[in-house]
This record gives structure tokens, C-alpha cells and sequence, in this order.
């Protein structure tokens, strides 16, 4: 069975931004944001929470998943995995709001999904209320609004403070060298922009996926309500239910990068392109170059190049990154 995820209770959020600074693995934060406005209106009732949040609402149209109440809230692909078991549509988040209380009591109600959507654009007003002192970290603050749903386990590039501000939320986390175990679908087409396990963690066909028995072994799990809050360490796969008719999470992202990095998914289809398919000794040959160049790069692989001389191989800072970049245009676009 999954461990629990590690907890701290009562904890005093002025202190949030030393207690993750450099966290490399997941905390549960108990009561986090129960103080938040939101939260105690979601407490209430979902009637109330959802007219809470409507306050807010300034004729915003957002992205929004909707799939039939046949796949049970599970967002994924079609049989021929050719498409997607739901559709995307623009919709307005009013819109959005009066058909999760139209079917907030069905047994079995269509699945309906806001994903990531920036909390300034559709809530303006919303974080003057509820809100964390996180600026230090430059975050992208995101609301995530739905019914009962099931979302693949996937990884995202930032770090990741989820908070739950209604419904009840469940979270199986599994460390990124867990990769191979998890039996990952195509990068793209995806349905939400991230690679996801093909498992259905509600049903796990271990006879089809059986190294998933393996990646349970080193899962986490956790269970939060309105006022949790979860830490989720950057590239740490993660699967989420929502569990009730009304559902609103608001989750901070950041990267501790600078601000003039890309992301490195740009050099993973990079290498696909450039490296993947070379003959083996070769393969082996660029591993042993990245290990040098890239993930074991220190001071000892470029002391014997004089400072002025050292080119790429320096410190990037904001203008050597534009530099670079436009070298890596210049050739791919030869």
C-alpha cells in the first residue's frame, strides 16, 4: 500500500517560504489556507462556496473539459488513441458554474474540468482575499475548478503548492525515477499538455502495465479537504482525484531557475532529434558528453581553459542565454 505522504499540522504559513525552499519531497501542509474567506464559504456548503467564488466572476471565458458520464471523470484517451475520451471547449466560467450545480447531486454526472487557469484573468479580486505571501518565488497562481475527476498521473517542470480550497482532494505521488514503471503515453498528442501514465489507478491491469506493482511500492498518498495544502517537488509524478460535485483548487507555481532558462524539455526533443536514433557507441559517446558538459559539469571540466576563452562553457546569465539561443536558431534553421 502507498506510505502516507509526510504531514506537518498547525503550521504557521509566514513560515511556507523557508519550509520549501529547497524541499526535494512532497509535505503535507494541514490547515494551510483554512483561513482563507474561501474556504470557510466552501465549508458552509457547495451552494455557498460556488456563490462565493462567483463575486469574482468579471464575463471570463476559460478552457474547459467536458466528457460523458460514461468515463466516470476519467480524462483520457479514446479507444484508438486517435483522440480523447472528452472535449475541449471554451466556455464561460459562469457557464462553467451553473452546470456543476445543475448535476452537483447526480449519481453519475458528465465530467466537467477547468484546468489550469490563471487566477488574475478568470477571478480578478479573488487573491486579495485568499492568498499566500509567496511573491518571493514570482509564482503563477492558478485555480483548478470541476466535479468528481480523475486526472493521470504526469509530472509538471515547477514546483507546485496545491491548495484545496473546496471539495476533497486525493493525491498518489511517485518519485520521477519511478519513469519506466509507470508505463507513460506518447508526448504529444496529450490530453493536457503533459506525458501520462497509461494506468488507471483506480484499476490497475497488472497483467498489462505488471512493473506498475513496483512503481506502487514507492507511491505516497494523501487525502486533503478545504484548507490543505500539498507540496509537490518539481518533475514528482502525481495522479488526482476529486472526490465531490464541487471542487476548487488554487495552486502556486515556480521554478527555482532563473528567469532566462528554458525549459528542459527543449533539449529532451532536441536529443530525440539529434541523438536517440544513433548507432550505440555513438549514443554512449554523447552520454558521456552530457555527463561532462551538462549533469556532472563543475569548475574541474573547464580549469585548464583560460576564463576569457571559455565561451559557452562560462556561467550563463541572461545575456549569454540570448546569445545561445540564437546560435540554436541559426542552426535549426539551416
Amino acid at each position: 500500500m502507498p506510505e502516507p505522504i509526510a504531514e506537518l499540522a498547525c503550521f504557521d504559513p509566514s513560515m511556507l517560504p523557508a519550509a520549501i525552499a529547497h524541499a526535494t519531497r512532497p509535505i503535507v501542509f494541514r490547515g494551510l489556507v483554512q483561513h482563507w474567506p474561501a474556504v470557510d464559504a466552501a465549508r458552509e456548503s457547495a451552494r455557498a462556496g460556488i456563490d462565493y467564488v462567483r463575486r469574482f466572476y468579471r464575463d471570463a471565458t476559460v478552457g474547459a473539459m467536458l466528457g460523458e458520464p460514461g468515463i466516470r471523470g476519467r480524462f483520457f484517451y479514446n479507444e484508438a488513441f486517435d483522440g480523447f475520451n472528452f472535449n475541449s471547449v471554451r466556455l464561460r466560467l459562469d457557464a462553467v458554474f451553473d452546470a456543476l450545480e445543475r448535476h452537483r447531486d447526480d449519481p453519475l454526472p458528465p465530467a466537467i474540468y477547468v484546468g489550469s487557469t490563471t487566477a488574475d484573468t478568470c477571478l480578478p479580486g479573488f487573491r486579495a482575499e485568499n492568498d499566500l505571501g509567496l511573491d518571493a518565488c514570482a509564482p503563477l497562481v492558478s485555480v483548478w475548478i470541476g466535479n468528481r475527476a480523475r486526472i493521470a498521473a504526469h509530472q509538471d517542470v515547477p514546483d507546485n503548492l496545491a491548495c484545496v480550497v473546496a471539495g476533497r482532494r486525493r493525491f498518489t505521488l511517485l518519485p520521477p525515477e519511478q519513469l519506466e514503471n509507470l508505463y507513460i503515453g506518447p508526448l504529444e498528442p496529450t490530453p493536457a499538455g503533459q506525458a501520462i501514465s497509461l494506468v488507471d489507478f483506480a484499476q490497475p491491469d497488472l497483467a498489462r502495465f505488471p512493473r506498475f506493482a513496483t512503481a506502487l511500492q514507492h507511491a505516497q498518498v494523501a487525502e486533503l479537504g478545504p484548507g490543505d495544502a500539498l507540496f509537490i517537488p518539481s518533475l514528482w509524478w502525481h495522479h488526482v482525484e476529486s472526490l465531490d460535485g464541487f471542487n476548487l483548487l488554487v495552486n502556486y507555481w515556480w521554478r527555482q531557475a532563473p528567469a532566462w532558462m528554458d525549459t528542459p524539455i527543449t533539449a529532451l526533443m532536441l536529443a530525440m532529434l539529434s541523438v536517440r536514433d544513433l548507432p550505440p557507441a555513438e549514443r554512449a559517446a554523447w552520454r558521456e558528453i552530457f555527463r561532462h558538459y551538462v549533469f556532472e559539469a563543475d569548475e574541474a571540466a573547464v580549469s585548464h581553459i583560460p576564463a576569457s576563452a571559455r565561451g559557452l562553457l562560462s556561467p550563463l546569465d541572461a545575456e549569454g542565454a540570448r546569445r545561445l539561443r540564437a546560435q540554436l536558431l541559426k542552426r535549426l534553421n539551416r
